[in-house]
């Protein structure tokens, strides 16, 4: 099982391409689309949309997974995220791949075993289940990473993952898992 994990975003948006087989989960891409703040926004969201669009061919991901939008005092940003999050659906409609949403909370709490993890926690997770050294910057890379691993281990493509368990702390037993060796690529 292949998915493509993005998070979404008018400035960065990270993407992180992870393949569940065997046990054994493994990155095969990741990276951030940086969008000039000089760009207007309709030709942020066409690059996204063409950059995305490359990954999906690149790597044939069978789902891809997206982080819902989280609830904000701006209501331009907002806006703006929704549009960015609109055209990943678009593509993944237009791919023919199912399409996955987790909120953040749900997110943090499939990787780390808290709702409530910091960027930090989740970053340190996620490389050490994917075997990263060092830990890929910026966090949007860690946080898209995180949102792959989340729908691999919750989601619908996570029915094709053993569940071991929870660990005394109430998150995943990832001991299962953190023997990964990646051939991956960062854009």
């Amino acid at each position: 099982m292949i998915v493509l994990g993005v998070d979404p975003g008018s400035r960065l948006t990270g993407y992180g391409v992870v393949r569940y087989d065997c046990g054994v989960f493994s990155l095969l891409a990741c990276g951030v689309i940086r969008l000039s703040p000089r760009s207007s926004h309709a030709e942020r969201i066409g690059l996204i949309y063409r950059e995305l669009e490359v990954v999906i061919e690149a790597f044939a991901p069978e789902c891809v997974a997206l982080e819902t939008v989280f609830l904000s005092r701006n209501v331009q940003s907002a806006l703006k995220l929704g549009q960015v999050r609109g055209a990943v659906i678009a593509l993944a409609m237009n791919q023919n791949l199912l399409l996955h949403e987790y909120a953040p909370r749900e997110v943090k709490l499939a990787v780390t075993g808290k709702g409530a993890a910091s960027k930090e926690q989740v970053a340190f997770m996620v490389s050490r289940v994917l075997a990263l050294s060092p830990v890929p910057e910026p966090y949007d890379v860690t946080d898209a990473l995180g949102i792959a691993l989340c729908d691999l281990l919750r989601g619908e493509s996570g029915q094709r993952v053993p569940q071991h368990g929870k660990s005394r702390k109430g998150g995943n037993n990832w001991s299962k898992f953190i023997h990964a060796s990646p051939d991956m690529v960062i854009r």
